[in-house]
């Protein structure tokens, strides 16, 4: 056993290599979880995984609890890999649901189809642009407003392809919008 001695310090018991153990659930080292938005689920996946490092953890809670002011801890707010963005859910229940199809022109001859109102319907919509870009083999994107741009006109195949793919989006909301604006892309 390697022992490392500090400056100013009693001996400090070290071996190497040095066994880090990592979150399961952040990924990241278990030291760094409390910088993690989703911090109590990180302490109860400790508690099921690593029963003794999560009383460590308790009693330095509590330790730091009793000397900070006020007992609440500052929350890191900014960047970092470990933020997860909460999602919008600007959907009401209420409203009716309908999924509108549109074709636009992009450049001269380039034709691209829109399809908008998915997100109402609770649909993973990055994964309907990869199976619409994986069945119609083209590209296929999500963009800022929650709708979904495929390149070429495949409005008709839609109409079909939509319910067969998702049951629970009936045929009968699915609308043909017809022709949309000229885009300013090229």
């Amino acid at each position: 056993m390697n022992s490392v001695k500090e400056p100013g310090s009693e001996l400090l018991d070290v071996t190497y290599p040095l066994e880090v153990k990592y979150c399961g659930h952040c990924s990241m080292p278990i030291e760094y979880c409390e910088f993690y938005s989703e911090y109590d689920k990180c302490k109860e996946w400790l508690s099921k995984n690593y029963p003794e490092d999560y009383e460590k953890l308790m009693l330095r809670e509590a330790e730091e609890g009793n000397d900070a002011n006020g007992g609440e801890k500052k929350r890191q707010k900014r960047g970092g890999k470990g933020l997860l963005r909460a999602k919008k859910e600007s959907c009401d229940d209420d409203a009716p649901k309908r999924i509108c199809l549109t074709c636009a022109t992009r450049g001269k001859n380039k034709r691209v189809t829109i399809v908008a109102g998915m997100g109402a319907f609770k649909i993973d919509l990055r994964a309907a642009a990869k199976f619409f870009g994986s069945k119609f083999a083209c590209g296929s994107s999500v963009t800022s407003d929650n709708d979904i741009v495929i390149q070429g006109d495949v409005k008709e195949v839609l109409l079909k392809v939509i319910p067969e793919k998702w049951e629970e989006i009936p045929g009968n909301v699915i609308e043909d919008c017809g022709e949309g604006k000229k885009s300013q892309q090229n």
